[in-house]
């Protein structure tokens, strides 16, 4: 009986869980915009909490930041407008001399004796893919920034709840005579995450548009801005970035500058992801390649291609809501990396040693 109970116990939470998650999917023109600002919210947080520190007054501080925010974001956002709507005139073209290129390959290598199928490569290997997905993606961020004025109008609200949220959401807790350790905790390492990332990704974005510009690749600021986006990504992220680019090399310059494309793009992305980045965040807000990997699949389901770009920032924010209760710890070691498990296990070894 109690096993009958259990089992449709996990069968009742498992049709709720399907039912919220199809309910939230189909609810992501509303809940989409709403995500964005709580970023958005959680970054500005930062600086507004400096201006405080120093005596600004705190409706001030909101007017600052966020009219900072406003500017910076509105000015990068027109310049990606404009260059979207010049790399999407051209796409076609690219598209074309991309074709050109594959038949020319399959042409090769079916005179050195290789029986390979036009139509059946293609179908594995067709670069225009690349080039319609990043133009999709772009299509979806333009598709962002037209509700940026109800984004705009949702981080006020968060910012000028932002003070009180927090300490109503402990006092709550309080009320239940729970820990509420943990809800500062997961406060501030969301904050540094977001921070820090935030920081690695600008200037990812910038290295990019300086290379390309430097080789002389079209639309420089464009392929910068989407390596900024997806840094967000680890890994698979940067390979996304870069093929677009590249493939633009290419078709555009030959594959000498293709080549030098590819070697910049590794330079740069080994400098930020493996040196910079690991000693600012440390080790244990890394996540496994697989949950990178399966949070893209999944966001990306749940809110299309803004959600691939939200996907690693979404789970990050959730493992580290996981690993600030001690309850929930181990959940959030599954979402980790290697190095997460060899660690707490290191620790724990070192502790039954020091035990004895």
């Amino acid at each position: 009986m109690i096993q009958t109970s259990r089992g449709s116990n996990i069968a009742l939470i498992s049709a709720a869980l399907v039912v919220v998650l199809a309910g939230v999917h189909y609810a992501q023109a509303i809940l989409l915009p709403f995500l964005l600002a709580v970023m958005f919210a959680i970054l500005a947080s930062a600086p507004i909490q400096w201006l405080r520190r120093h005596r600004v007054p705190n409706w001030l501080s909101i007017v600052i930041v966020l009219l900072g925010l406003i500017l910076a974001i509105g000015g990068l956002a027109a310049l990606v407008v404009k260059t979207i709507q010049e790399f999407r005139a051209q796409q076609d073209f690219y598209n074309d001399r991309l074709q050109e290129i594959a038949f020319f390959v399959i042409t090769s290598l079916q005179g050195m004796g290789l029986p390979v199928s036009y139509d059946e490569f293609m179908s594995l290997f067709n670069p225009s893919r690349v080039l319609n997905f990043a133009g999709a993606a772009f299509a979806s961020l333009t598709e962002m920034i037209s509700n940026a004025f109800f984004i705009f109008l949702t981080i006020l609200f968060i910012l000028a709840e932002g003070s009180n949220l927090f300490a109503r959401l402990e006092s709550s807790i309080k009320q239940l005579r729970l820990d509420t350790g943990w809800l500062q905790e997961f406060e501030e390492n969301v904050q540094r995450y977001m921070a820090i990332k935030t920081v690695t990704s600008t200037g990812t974005g910038i290295l990019v548009t300086i290379l390309l510009s430097l080789i002389g690749v079209d639309f420089a600021v464009l392929w910068g801005v989407l390596a900024g986006l997806l840094n967000f990504v680890p890994t698979i992220g940067s390979i996304i970035a870069a093929a677009p680019a590249v493939l633009i090399a290419l078709v555009q310059l030959g594959p000498g500058s293709m080549a030098l494309t590819v070697v910049g793009y590794v330079i740069i992305n080994i400098g930020v992801g493996t040196f910079l980045e690991p000693r600012f965040l440390g080790k244990q807000l890394g996540l496994s390649t697989l949950v990178v990997f399966l949070s893209l699949v999944f966001w990306g389901w749940m809110f299309g291609t803004i959600g691939m770009f939200m996907s690693v920032p979404l789970t990050i924010m959730a493992k580290l809501g996981l690993e600030s209760s001690p309850a929930t710890q181990w959940a959030a070691t599954l979402l980790g990396d290697s190095a997460d498990t060899t660690e707490a296990t290191t620790e724990d070894t070192t502790e039954e040693k020091e035990d004895e």
